[in-house]
């Protein structure tokens, strides 16, 4: 198997991209900007297009090409809210706070789709919906209270029988769920070079393989330096989640890492595409180490789970997915699997996202937890609103602080693994 970082360029995002790459040079000599920012994903240049329009002069350095982290290698998922329901952010939050919050995740498929129109951004967009699917009666309850919680909030969701489920999905694996039809699909590869071309038209100033040494302040302003040039800047913005290196140790330890892997066949044959997802919904799963699925552009499904702790891509666990796949879907077990890959997810402890401001005029967006196309997009909204304006997003901010057993990561986490098989095996939802 190759390296998780190669794969990129084997994934079938990498083979259907529309929209073309972006061509700019690596930073030289020094720039001056009001805003730096580091990591050309979807937090760096949905924040850099935000801050554009608003006026102020943006430098976005990334360190391979636009695309390559997690922005190019995800699911396409568009997915709204986070892993907390709209009745426990209140209780956390506060009322004001909590609504506030529950509603602008709620709504944040819509960050998403209105800057694909806004920009013509060539991705396949597809608002049909997402489905959470339960794959046992004892995952069931907690599937059908969060539908109940959004519902009680004002959202437009619908719960979903076995019967339909499985009319929908063309599955039997599972006993029930809900439909969110705020949530969507899209070609993420393509979304993300959009977002870096009208960041581009919009005054942004890009530079490609111009990875980040060393973050410093300069007085009241911040030095970011590369191999062959800095920027001085008024503020900067550290968007690299998953991909963050030794820049800034303190933010790498504050997550941990672990691969998603994904696979996809070849283009359906007419019978069998007529069974599997015909409405062009996304799904993903209760279980603690879940599945997710949907079909792409060009007709083909494409499976993703959970795969190896580290760098090297594991056999065992892409053959895991390819058995899951026709376990799930025995009427697609002919068609051949063409494409594999996999990329570094950043996870957070309780399994929501985070914002800091470890310093003044420092401020980082990172932990999407699996949730980063409509999450990243907005939380990128987010940071421009506070920098230019200084609103506050209504996500709080917190302390930027290193779990404290990062070094254990791989054995814990591998722990953490078995006991979630453990937990799987019992049918209890995550």
């Amino acid at each position: 198997m190759v390296s998780s970082a190669a794969s990129f360029d084997h994934s079938l995002w990498s083979a259907t991209v529309a929209e073309p790459a972006i061509e700019t040079a690596p930073l030289s000599g020094t720039i001056t900007a009001d805003v730096a920012i580091v990591g050309g994903g979807y937090t760096g240049l949905s924040a850099a297009l935000s801050l554009a329009e608003a006026g102020a002069s943006v430098v976005v350095l990334e360190a391979e090409t636009i695309g390559y982290g997690a922005s190019g290698r995800n699911g396409g998922q568009v997915i709204p809210g986070l892993k907390l329901d709209p009745s426990e952010m209140i209780a956390k939050w506060g009322e004001q706070r909590g609504r506030a919050l529950a509603e602008a995740v709620g709504n944040a498929g819509d960050a998403v789709f209105s800057r694909i129109a806004r920009h013509d951004i060539q991705c396949a967009a597809l608002r049909a919906g997402w489905i959470q699917a339960a794959p046992s009666e004892r995952a069931l309850d907690r599937v059908m209270k969060r539908a109940q919680d959004w519902i009680a909030f004002g959202a437009h969701v619908k719960m979903l029988s076995r019967e339909e489920i499985t009319k929908r999905i063309g599955a039997t694996e599972y006993v029930g769920g809900w439909i969110d039809p705020r949530a969507g699909t899209l070609q993420p590869l393509g979304y993300v070079r959009g977002l870096a071309r009208a960041a581009a038209a919009a005054g942004v100033r890009l530079h490609q393989k111009s990875r980040v040494l060393q973050v410093a302040p300069a007085g009241k302003r911040w030095r970011i330096s590369t191999a062959s040039g800095s920027v001085d800047a008024a503020s900067v913005i550290l968007a690299t989640d998953a991909y963050t290196d030794g820049f800034m140790p303190k933010l790498a330890r504050s997550l941990l890492l672990v691969q998603s892997i994904q696979i996809a066949t070849a283009p359906l044959p007419p019978r069998v595409a007529s069974s599997i997802l015909q409405g062009g919904e996304c799904v993903s799963e209760t279980r603690q180490l879940a599945f997710y699925f949907r079909r792409s552009p060009d007709g083909r499904l494409v499976m993703g789970g959970r795969g190896a702790i580290g760098e090297q891509e594991s056999g065992t666990l892409f053959a895991t997915l390819e058995h899951a796949t026709r376990r799930f879907f025995p009427q697609a077990a002919a068609v051949p699997i063409e494409y594999r890959w996999s990329g570094q997810v950043g996870l957070t402890l309780d399994g929501l996202p985070r914002i800091h401001e470890p310093a003044p005029g420092m401020f980082v967006a990172a932990g999407y937890n699996g949730r980063g196309i409509a999450m990243a997009t907005l939380m990128g909204e987010w940071l421009a609103a506070r920098i230019h304006r200084g609103i506050e997003a209504p996500l709080p901010s917190t302390e930027l602080s290193p779990i404290s057993w990062h070094g254990l990561r791989k054995p814990v986490i591998g722990l953490g693994i078995a006991w979630a098989w453990t937990k799987d095996r019992m049918g209890i939802a995550a």
